[in-house]
């Protein structure tokens, strides 16, 4: 039983069909629609799902999980409380890594790039998209601050469905989204033998240049 090995002894050999560069689509985003459509169809819990990698002005670097929002050819974006860590760090470093693990398909997808706030008009829009209890929740937490206890968080929750019973609640002036616009993105599948496959699209003018890295 593999919970009885040690963990060194932990591993997963994949079967996947190699991925050969003929098969990519020429743009990395149009490549990332596909793979995330598969992924979506293939039933892995939340798709949209990624490990976001900040740093602040001395390097010391930071990952949580945050979902994926949106994304076309100006970038991906993303929607947090502009007072957290990760806002702290963009601030200071305004560059970052995403990381979507489809571990289930031998396949993740790193996007690294410059990062901006999205317009006022593009976080309202999806704010009020949100259901009633996360746009509460926005309000709630003052992210990552230091706190007490939980109770906090819920007496303040109480209050505040209570004050916006009428379901109307505003967007808060220090929340919104981020995008960002990659300047490279590398798609790995796993291959047999712990030979992957690595493509790396990087900025080339107006186009992408398709690197093949070794594993």
């Amino acid at each position: 039983m593999s919970e009885n090995l040690p963990i060194d002894h932990l591993r997963c050999d994949y079967n996947r069909e190699p991925l050969v560069e003929a098969q990519l689509d020429p743009d990395p985003v149009k490549q990332f629609r596909l793979w995330f459509e598969e992924a979506r169809t293939a039933g892995i819990p939340e798709p949209n799902a990624l490990t976001l990698g900040t740093a602040d002005r001395s390097g010391k670097v930071a990952c949580r999980t945050v979902l994926l929002k949106a994304y076309d050819e100006r970038g991906f974006v993303f929607f947090t409380n502009y007072g957290s860590r990760k806002a702290r760090h963009i601030a200071e470093n305004p560059r970052a890594s995403l990381l979507f693990p489809w571990v289930a398909l031998a396949r993740q997808v790193e996007v690294a790039g410059i990062v901006e706030k999205v317009s006022l008009a593009e976080s309202l829009a999806y704010f009020i998209s949100r259901p009633f209890g996360s746009r509460l929740g926005a309000w709630v937490s003052d992210q990552s601050a230091v706190i007490s206890s939980r109770q906090i968080l819920l007496a303040k929750y109480e209050e505040l469905k209570r004050k916006f019973s009428d379901g109307e609640v505003p967007m808060p002036e220090g929340w919104g989204g981020y995008r960002v616009v990659p300047e490279s993105v590398e798609f790995w599948q796993g291959g047999h033998d712990r030979l992957h496959d690595r493509f790396l699209y990087e900025r080339d003018g107006s186009g992408w240049k398709i690197s093949r890295l070794a594993p």
